[in-house]
C-alpha cells in the first residue's frame, strides 16, 4: 500500500509530532528548516526518565526519540505515556520500535494510546528489531515481513477492517490516523520500502555526506516507483554527538560503534570515507553487542583490536557530529541545506541519561543555530 504525501494527517506538514510540527527551527537566514531531536534511552524509571525529557523541553529542544528493547529497558511505551502527560511541546517517537516482539496490532493500540495523550505530537518508528531480537534468538524482520505489518499499521490506525490471515476481520476501535509511521532503514531493500510506503525515513548512516548521497538516493528511487513525491517525505538522520576542543580523545570512546557497523555489513559504507576495517562476525567478551555494551571502557579496549584511534577519529569526522558548538551548528546546517528534516543526536551510552549532551547542545550548539548567517560569522 503507497501512501500518497498529500493523504490528510501523514507526512510533512501534517502535524505537530517529530514528523512536523510547531518546534521546527530555522538555520541559515531562513532558508531551511530542521528538527533537532536527542535519543532517551528508557534506562530508569519513567518518572525519572521524564525529568530528562523534560529538560530537553526547556533546552528547546523540537523532539525526543526513545528505543525499545525489553531486556536493555524499560518499556518504551509505558515512557512514552509518562512523558505524554508530563511535556507539553516536545516531538515524541519511537527509535525505534519492532513488529518482531510485538505484533502489528499491539503495536497500533500502543501508538493510538500515547497519540491520544499527546495529541500531534507522536510518530511511531519501526525497524527490523536488532537489540530486541538478537538477544531473545529471533531473526530481523525481513522487507517483505516489514510491508505487511506497515501495511496492517496504517489499515488499523485508519479505523478500516484487517483481514488476519484469512481467518477473522477486525478493526481497532477510536483509531489514530494521525500518526506517522517512520521507517529507520541502512540497507538499500529498506531505504527503498521507506520511500515507497512511509511517512517518514530514519537514515542509520550517519552525516557523512557520501553515505547519506547513497542512502537518500535509495529512498527516491522507491518513492519515484511509487509515484510519490520524495521531496516531501522528511529524513531524519541519527547521529552521535559530542560538543568538545578534543575530538581524539573522544573520538577513542565510539571505537564499537565503527566496530559494529563494519561487523554487520557496514564495511563499504565505511570505505566511502577512507576507514578500511575488519571486524570478526563474532567478539568475545562484550555484553549484550557492541553498540549496547554494558561495559563500555571494555568493549573500547577489545574493539581496539581492529579499530585505530587514527580509524576512530575518521569515523567521528565523518559519520559523527563532533566539534565545537559553532562545528556542529556548520555542519547541522549543511545537512538542512541538503533536504534533511530532522537530526537527532546519541550519546554514547545506553545505561544512563543523556544529561550532559543535552546540557551542552541546548547551552551552544541550538543558540548558535538559531542566530542569522551574519551573526554566526561573529560569533566565532
Amino acid at each position: 500500500m503507497s501512501i500518497p504525501p498529500d493523504k490528510p494527517g501523514h507526512g510533512p506538514g501534517a502535524g505537530p509530532g517529530p514528523g512536523a510540527g510547531p518546534g521546527q527551527r530555522v538555520v541559515d537566514g531562513g532558508r531551511s528548516p530542521l528538527r533537532i531531536g536527542v535519543r532517551v534511552p528508557p534506562c530508569d524509571r519513567a518518572d525519572r526518565v521524564v525529568g530528562t525529557v523534560r529538560r530537553a523541553e526547556e533546552l528547546g529542544f523540537d523532539e525526543v526519540w526513545f528505543p525499545d528493547s525489553q531486556l536493555l529497558w524499560r518499556d518504551v511505551f509505558t515512557t512514552l505515556t509518562a512523558a505524554s502527560l508530563g511535556t507539553e511541546r516536545i516531538g515524541l517517537g519511537t527509535a525505534v520500535t519492532n513488529l518482531a516482539t510485538r505484533h502489528p496490532a499491539v503495536v497500533a493500540s500502543a501508538a493510538r494510546s500515547v497519540a491520544e495523550l499527546a495529541p500531534g505530537r507522536f510518530t511511531l518508528g519501526l525497524g527490523v528489531g536488532n537489540s530486541s531480537v538478537g538477544p531473545i534468538g529471533l531473526r530481523q524482520t525481513p522487507s517483505a515481513t516489514m510491508r505487511e505489518g506497515l501495511r496492517m499499521l496504517r489499515a488499523l490506525l485508519d479505523g478500516k477492517e484487517w483481514d488476519f490471515e484469512g481467518r477473522v476481520r477486525s478493526r481497532l476501535r477510536d483509531p489514530r490516523p494521525d500518526v506517522p509511521l517512520h521507517l529507520a532503514a541502512s540497507g538499500p531493500k529498506n531505504l527503498r520500502l521507506a520511500g515507497e510506503i512511509a511517512d517518514g525515513v530514519i537514515l542509520l548512516s550517519g552525516v557523512s555526506p557520501r553515505t547519506l548521497e547513497q542512502a537518500t538516493a535509495r529512498v527516491r528511487e522507491g518513492a519515484e516507483a511509487a509515484g510519490r513525491d520524495a521531496d516531501r517525505i522528511p529524513l531524519t538522520v541519527s547521529a552521535f554527538c559530542a560538543v568538545t576542543d578534543d575530538i581524539e580523545a573522544e573520538a577513542r570512546q565510539i571505537k564499537p560503534i565503527c566496530a559494529s557497523i563494519a561487523q554487520n555489513g557496514g564495511a563499504p559504507f565505511l570505505a566511502l570515507a577512507g576507514i578500511d576495517v575488519q571486524v570478526p562476525a563474532t567478539v568475545e567478551g562484550v555484553y549484550p553487542d557492541l553498540v549496547h555494551a554494558e561495559d563500555w571502557d571494555a568493549a573500547v579496549e577489545i574493539c581496539s583490536a581492529w579499530i585505530s584511534d587514527e580509524a576512530a577519529l575518521r569515523f567521528a569526522e565523518e559519520f559523527c557530529l563532533f566539534g565545537t558548538a559553532e562545528r556542529i551548528a556548520e555542519r547541522l546546517s549543511a545537512l538542512s541545506a541538503s533536504g534533511v528534516t530532522g537530526v537527532f543526536l546519541q550519546h554514547v551510552g545506553s545505561y544512563d541519561p543523556p544529561t550532559e549532551l543535552i546540557e551542552a547542545v541546548g547551552s551552544s550548539v541550538l543558540p548558535a543555530l538559531s542566530l542569522p548567517t551574519e551573526a554566526k560569522a561573529g560569533h566565532r
